[in-house]
């Protein structure tokens, strides 16, 4: 979408042009408003301070272009006629305003005055809340007649805007990465709400969803893999589903898969828990160990799943693979695990895949009720060495060497005391154990300001290596959050 030129805009202190910053502020502080309003009631100070940083925010936009218009274009934001551009730090704010914005049918909102607090609550508050039995059109209608009941004529309301009217400047190929994840985490994160609301799906938009993970992992797996570190958002199984296919699908393409089958396989586990949205949300968010009748509920997630795929609508074949995974990826390959099988089975190759995908994924994320997360490294050394966790072998060894002795991820330490974190794995397939890392501090703990990265496969004249890993170590024990030296 064209607009009328915008003025050279100088940059801070920190080298960021002033207007993403102030769009980047508009879009925080309306998140950050949202998560106030779900915790306390309207007069409480901490929900006061959210709707005033929300509109302070959004005056300091109209003051400074004449306009302040959020908007809403395809899988983008823009703040008036700018793109808002992606970073570690914004990722799950982004994902999260797109989806409220989606669910409540609002293509764009336009503040042409300063708004009271009374506004900015309403508007929150129907974002939070959009009444979802209506057609898209008519939530925004409904809106639109409660701001002029209370006499609120600040915002001016626009409808959704389809992608292709947009004429921005084509996205960079990391940028492209990190919009296929960001768009693929919106598509989980709606699907899997409104089979909880129990609302029609269609695997339409999921399938484009898929496409775009398994082009980005045909054109730069690295960069797709190392978005899979990051541990920022709140929705676990939203993330950790978008996680699940992306590792799937890079191990599929190791393993030799037509691109065909990538899109099945990506579908597949992408899809794989969907059955944990017909279970109680307080199941799935408890901190504390489940009793067994919990545990129980929880298991039935995998028949729940061939239940939902089978509902959902499709004008093309049903997705029968994606039925298997959801029922397989918790059995193990002598079939022990759940749910117990009626019959012998060998499972299918897409199981045994995304099983060893989503092992991987839980076992690297933070979770409230454990007290220790392992890093890659020692997933993977568990993955290959322990024959309890039922997995095939054959697939974990394609895993190592797709992932590296070291995954994406780990922090290190070398032989020089230097900190590093693995960025990529090696171009020389038989130097599982020789990452490229990029350097975070030297061997005195400072850190570096600028990215330093080393191929640890580098030899000295004498032909003795450079540097070399002696050990791995916890990020959190360093506090060193990994995604913002990875992604």
């Amino acid at each position: 979408m064209t607009g009328p030129a915008q003025p050279v805009v100088p940059a801070d202190a920190s080298g960021e042009p002033l207007d993403q910053k102030m769009a980047r502020a508009l879009v925080a502080a309306l998140h950050g408003a949202v998560r106030v309003t779900r915790l306390y009631p309207a007069e409480h100070g901490a929900v006061l301070k959210a709707l005033a940083e929300v509109g302070q925010a959004a005056d300091r936009i109209r003051l400074a272009e004449g306009r302040c218009a959020l908007r809403r274009v395809g899988d983008y934001l823009f703040v008036n006629d700018l793109r808002l551009r992606l970073t570690v730090e914004n990722y799950a704010v982004v994902a999260h305003v797109l989806g409220l914005m989606r669910e409540a049918g609002v293509g764009g909102i336009d503040v042409v005055m300063a708004a009271p607090a009374r506004g900015w609550l309403m508007l929150v508050a129907f974002l939070q809340a959009p009444p979802i039995a209506l057609p898209e059109p008519g939530r925004l209608e409904q809106l639109a007649e409660r701001l002029a009941v209370a006499d609120l004529a600040c915002f001016e309301l626009m409808p959704t805007i389809d992608e292709s009217e947009s004429s921005e400047a084509p996205l960079d190929a990391k940028e492209r990465t990190k919009q296929t994840f960001v768009r693929s985490l919106d598509v989980t994160r709606d699907v899997m709400t409104s089979v909880r609301l129990g609302q029609s799906v269609s695997l339409k938009r999921v399938k484009r969803a898929v496409q775009g993970i398994v082009e980005s992992i045909l054109s730069d797996t690295s960069s797709m893999l190392g978005l899979t570190t990051l541990r920022e958002f709140d929705d676990y199984t939203f993330v950790h589903s978008v996680n699940v296919s992306i590792l799937s699908v890079a191990l599929g393409r190791r393993l030799g898969l037509t691109k065909p089958q990538l899109l099945d396989l990506g579908l597949a586990a992408l899809m794989h828990d969907i059955g944990k949205s017909r279970l109680p949300v307080d199941l799935l968010n408890k901190r504390e160990g489940l009793t067994d009748e919990e545990r129980a509920l929880l298991q039935t997630h995998a028949w729940q799943g061939v239940l939902t795929l089978l509902a959902m609508p499709t004008a093309a074949a049903r997705p029968w693979r994606s039925m298997t995974a959801a029922y397989e990826h918790h059995m193990r390959i002598d079939l022990s695990g759940y749910p117990a099988p009626e019959y012998p089975r060998r499972l299918s190759l897409f199981s045994r895949i995304i099983s060893v995908a989503d092992g991987f994924d839980a076992a690297t994320s933070a979770r409230v009720y454990r007290s220790h997360t392992w890093t890659p490294a020692e997933v993977l050394q568990g993955m290959r060495d322990n024959p309890a966790l039922g997995l095939d072998q054959v697939v974990v060894k394609a895993f190592v060497n797709l992932m590296g002795i070291y995954p994406i991820g780990t922090l290190v330490v070398l032989d020089s005391l230097a900190m590093a974190v693995v960025v990529s794995t090696s171009a020389d397939p038989s130097a599982l154990s020789r990452p490229v890392v990029r350097l975070i501090s030297d061997e005195v703990g400072n850190r570096y300001a600028e990215p330093v990265f080393h191929d640890l496969t580098a030899r000295d004249d004498a032909g003795r290596f450079l540097l070399t890993i002696v050990r791995t170590e916890d990020p959190d024990t360093h506090d060193i959050i990994i995604s913002d030296y990875v992604c």
